[in-house]
């Protein structure tokens, strides 16, 4: 049985010659095949340094202290499974609609129906969050002060939705570039914290140090505070899963994708509680807010003339980089949906430079859904859909991990054969993940305010997804037997 037409499935088994399954999606076909190793591996970096770090991390700190870098090493485990479980999927079959096709390979269309919704409704929110970020970002300077929120988040976006139509290419490109400022910046401003926690120059009148933590304890307002922090620390690894959405299009993923995953863990020990850690030692952690980013408020009590703009420009570039590829991996998510009848049909199409245009341009408009809010509530629209994108994650994390469970029970009964790049421990790995995706669940019902607010959603979002099944289920069904009849 095949789930895509002749055409579909001899162009896809051409593409993919290491693909083990039977299974064959129609809406891999179509694609180029222009990213190469290089893209890949700073798509996978760029996917686990975003605005979750360079914005979120200064009113985390605020409200936790020091403790925030347990927080981000506690998540960043449990991110490096997912991805590790998804690498996993990727070596048994490459695929440009991902964890989505896979739930249709493994929990058939009403798990790829879910799955890509709540991506869908990750990434949307995202995108809003990510011109909220830069059009913040541009504050920053004189120049654009002036300027309304709203009209900077719309130029931001529309920059970036130009540059993500024209080919995969130029993504690749912009992403690759996007990855080396951030990680240049990352690796300058931790030589300089390291630097002066070293020889303790005085920032701000504040000598840095261990002092600086002893002072307060790791612990300073509480233990709790750490525990209701997790979600927006899972929202800043919410791109991990990024480099899998990308192996679709690349040359030689059996080859690639192992090494771009695996050196995920390393990235995220040095960058996020490396980075954060040498935070808490430089200023106390009053001294930070959700208002700026962390890594700017250092440079502009050093002092040092330009270093704060400097550092707010690459702060920038991680909100546009964050963007981009929001864009980019919905609109081949969409596109996998559209040709099995899940997405509206215009999220199926492709332009000349074999972009999937209709979808992109579907997350596009709840940008400028998000540009609206910006005007109306400019101060709060930053938390309000960094909640709702945190939903959104925790789906697409938790039918990943559920994938990657009845793969690794099918490979037990002889029906897949597992490849030799594994997750880890499996099936307790899977199962031990998706008890800490409902923890955090609970932790943000818990914490009340927006947080609580957002898991209240969770009925309607329940409600919507089983309706919209409902209104799509008779073509899904319809283009199923005729993918079968051919």
């Amino acid at each position: 049985m095949s789930d895509g037409s002749i055409t579909a499935a001899d162009q896809f088994a051409a593409d993919t010659p290491a693909a083990n399954s039977p299974h064959v999606d129609a809406g891999d076909a179509g694609y180029s095949k222009d990213l190469k190793s290089r893209h890949i591996n700073m798509i996978a970096i760029g996917g686990a340094i975003g605005t979750g770090l360079f914005l979120g991390a200064g009113g985390r700190l605020a409200d936790a202290g020091p403790s925030l870098a347990i927080a981000y090493a506690v998540c960043g485990v449990f991110a490096f499974f997912v991805v590790r479980a998804l690498g996993e999927l990727i070596l048994y079959r490459p695929s440009s609609g991902a964890f989505v096709s896979y739930a249709r390979e493994f929990m058939g269309e009403k798990g790829a129906f879910a799955a890509g919704w709540l991506y869908f409704l990750n990434w949307s929110t995202t995108a809003i969050a990510d011109i909220t970020a830069a059009a913040t970002y541009a504050h920053f300077w004189g120049m654009f002060s002036d300027i309304p929120q709203w009209l900077l988040a719309l130029i931001a976006l529309a920059v970036v939705l130009a540059a993500n139509l024209i080919s995969v290419k130029y993504f690749g490109e912009m992403e690759f570039w996007f990855a080396i400022i951030k990680v240049a910046a990352l690796v300058a401003f931790m030589l300089i914290g390291i630097f002066l926690v070293v020889t303790q120059h005085p920032v701000d009148g504040h000598t840095p140090g261990l002092s600086t933590v002893s002072d307060t304890g790791v612990f300073p307002v509480g233990a709790l505070p750490m525990l209701l922090v997790i979600q927006g620390v899972v929202f800043a690894y919410a791109s991990v899963e990024l480099c899998g959405v990308a192996a679709g299009e690349t040359e030689n993923p059996e080859k690639i994708m192992p090494r771009a995953i695996n050196s995920i863990m390393w990235r995220v020990g040095l960058f996020y509680v490396g980075s954060v850690v040498l935070l808490a030692l430089l200023l106390p952690y009053t001294a930070y807010s959700g208002d700026q980013s962390p890594f700017v408020t250092v440079m502009d009590k050093l002092g040092v003339p330009g270093a704060a703009g400097v550092m707010n420009l690459v702060v920038l570039t991680a909100a546009l980089s964050s963007l981009n590829s929001g864009l980019y991996s919905t609109g081949r998510i969409l596109r996998s949906m559209a040709l099995s009848g899940s997405a509206p049909r215009f999220t199926g199409l492709m332009n000349k430079g074999q972009v999937p245009y209709g979808g992109i341009l579907l997350t596009a408009g709840f940008g400028v859904l998000g540009v609206g809010l910006n005007y109306v509530v400019p101060g709060q629209a930053f938390e309000i859909v960094l909640n709702l994108a945190s939903i959104g994650i925790l789906g697409t994390w938790g039918m990943i991990m559920l994938c990657s469970l009845v793969f690794w029970h099918r490979s037990q009964n002889g029906q897949v054969t597992r490849p030799a790049y594994r997750l880890p421990w499996a099936p307790y790995t899977q199962i031990v993940t998706l008890l800490f995706l409902v923890g955090v669940a609970f932790l943000m019902w818990w914490g009340g305010g927006v947080g609580r607010t957002t898991v209240m959603f969770l009925p309607l979002i329940a409600a919507a997804l089983v309706g919209g099944w409902f209104l799509v289920r008779g073509r899904v069904h319809e283009m199923a037997r005729a993918r079968q009849d051919v």
